[in-house]
């Protein structure tokens, strides 16, 4: 199973008087990471080296440094602790020494490693989307089985009764539908 990060994470150290600073942060699309990381980006910095990965996507830039130095390092720190929906930036700001293409992968990959390594982490769960019809009468019954099970739907009122839509951790797909069903003693259409 995947991981994906709890909450944003920055982790600082010093690398042969260069301050490298990694921003990590859980992200649902690829239009998130790149708010994320625009957000984040610190223009006065040498350079600001990045990565993200959602499921089968990933990027990662450079940023100026020497190529394969920064950004894949960053990848790599993601993909080894089995992370997904993650967007990571690490921000150099050059400390007047040289660090080398090994210093660099080994600063990069490290520093963005240790942010990772102290950020909480919570289970990646898929989930699935369930929309069903329940008439006016048993409407009452529906509320209390989503406030039982801590769920949120969207509410729309028709004719016929209340549409509901919300999503479902897949495990627990069927095991909601069997109490749907018992709660509004089968007066549900599924759509």
């Amino acid at each position: 199973m995947s991981l994906t990060l709890a909450d944003k994470v920055v982790y600082e150290e010093e690398i042969q008087k260069s301050r490298f600073i990694a921003k990590a942060a859980p992200v649902a699309s690829e239009e998130e990471a790149l708010a994320f990381l625009a957000e984040n980006r610190e223009p006065e910095a040498t350079h600001n080296g990045h990565a993200y990965k959602i499921g089968l996507l990933y990027r990662f830039s450079d940023d100026g440094e020497p190529s394969g130095t920064a950004g894949r390092p960053i990848l790599h720190a993601i993909e080894a602790q089995g992370l997904d929906r993650v967007a990571v930036l690490v921000v150099r700001y050059f400390g007047g020494v040289k660090l080398g293409a090994g210093g660099l992968v080994r600063a990069y990959g490290g520093v963005a490693a240790e942010a990772l390594r102290r950020a909480p982490k919570v289970p990646l769960v898929e989930r699935v989307g369930l929309a069903f019809l329940v008439p006016f009468a048993e409407v009452g019954r529906v509320y209390a089985l989503l406030e039982a099970r801590a769920l949120k739907a969207e509410e729309t009122y028709t004719p016929e009764g209340v549409r509901f839509a919300l999503l479902l951790p897949k495990p627990e797909r069927e095991g909601f539908l069997r109490a749907l069903l018992d709660a509004t003693r089968g007066q549900v259409a599924l759509e």
